[in-house]
């Protein structure tokens, strides 16, 4: 009878266990995304200075203080580029079109513009994310016959059509997610939420008589909102594109929606009101919750992809190349602050391989085993 007594009483600590209790707040400032059950231990901040409920801010006279026009006019750029890229479904696309358009040459665009994706491209990435270009362009010339290993082409699910390379990538994909990558998620986390960028005037505003009334400092966390791409109220009003897109897809799962807006606000505030202690704090968040992102969304698909291991190729290697792109951009989280080492980064993007048709189940398997054990 004792046995059968601790054998019960064992299984009962042990189905606890499985249950990690912890803060379930997504409000609290020390909410824990793997905590399962609520153990009352929330704590709430308590600020000495308003933080507004959406990206809204003014001065003393009611002036708009808020600016970054110049990272919408590029995520506006990169809508335009992969519509074309993707038209390459259908007929031949040219890369040196492609290749204007990074740079803003002949006037690409249907919209005018005096900026450019390319300047802004993490520099070591450039080459890389050109040579896509050509990548996508040589496929796009067997538009019309069946993708298969070493034999480029489209391949059809349902309503849905991809190209995909010989080796197995879909360019227009890769071309999408290395551009918010090295470029979006580059410049706002390591460039206008770096020192250089925030180690700068704030206390007065660059130029009133044009509209400028926001402070050096203001103006380049606005940039780095602007390249998060979600609309002011996000997310009352929920993101479309890029990043905002996709931090509302791993919300479920990280708290993503409220960790990212609410630290943009806080540390937009702090500025205000100079308080940088606040502000590094909101950065730091920031800095880790996009790497998540990226890292969560890699996962999400490469389990899709494994759903669709030889079954459907077209779908299978459509969310393989989008995983090892959002796997690909964990390298643009600050290295001081990434889960992964260089060294770690560079096998887990190795072990993808050179042609995505010759990764078995086990090779899957183990890049999201690699993935998960850091995130």
């Amino acid at each position: 009878m004792k046995i059968k007594l601790l054998t019960l009483v064992f299984g009962i600590i042990a189905l606890t266990a499985c249950k990690k209790r912890g803060c379930t707040d997504e409000t609290a400032v020390n909410f824990d995304k793997k905590a399962k059950k609520d153990n009352g231990t929330c704590v709430y901040e308590v600020s000495s200075y308003a933080i507004p409920s959406t990206y809204q801010f003014n001065d003393a006279n009611g002036n708009s203080t808020v600016s970054f026009s110049g990272q919408t006019e590029r995520l506006n750029q990169l809508d335009e580029m992969i519509a074309y890229a993707e038209s390459g479904e259908i007929g031949v696309i040219s890369a040196q079109i492609l290749k204007d358009m990074f740079s803003n040459s002949n006037n690409p665009f249907s919209f005018s513009s005096t900026k450019q994706l390319k300047d802004k491209c993490f520099s070591l990435d450039v080459a890389l994310i050109e040579s896509y270009f050509d990548s996508i362009a040589a496929a796009s010339q067997n538009f019309g016959q069946t993708a298969a290993s070493g034999q480029a082409g489209t391949l059809t699910s349902g309503n849905s059509t991809y190209l995909i390379s010989a080796n197995g990538f879909d360019y227009a994909e890769m071309i999408e997610k290395s551009v918010m990558g090295a470029v979006f998620m580059y410049q706002a986390l390591n460039v206008y939420l770096g020192p250089d960028k925030m180690n700068v005037d704030n206390s007065v505003p660059v130029d009133p008589t044009n509209g400028e009334y926001y402070t050096t400092m203001q103006h380049h966390w606005d940039e780095a909102f602007g390249y998060f791409g979600v609309p002011v109220d996000f997310p009352t009003i929920p993101a479309t594109r890029f990043w905002g897109k996709y931090c509302q897809s791993q919300n479920a799962n990280l708290g993503s929606n409220n960790l990212m807006m609410s630290n943009f606000l806080k540390g937009r505030a702090a500025i205000g009101e100079k308080i940088y202690a606040d502000r590094d704090a909101a950065i730091q968040n920031i800095q880790k919750t996009w790497e998540d992102i990226s890292a969560n969304q890699a996962i999400t698909y490469l389990t899709a992809a494994i759903g669709y291991y030889g079954n459907d190729n077209a779908k299978y290697l459509h969310g393989l190349s989008e995983a090892y792109a959002f796997a690909f951009n964990i390298r643009y989280a600050p290295s001081a602050t990434r889960n992964m080492t260089i060294a770690e980064h560079n096998a887990l993007m190795a072990a993808f391989g050179t042609n995505l048709w010759d990764l078995s189940l086990t090779d899957l398997n183990a890049i999201k085993a690699s993935l998960e054990s850091k995130y």
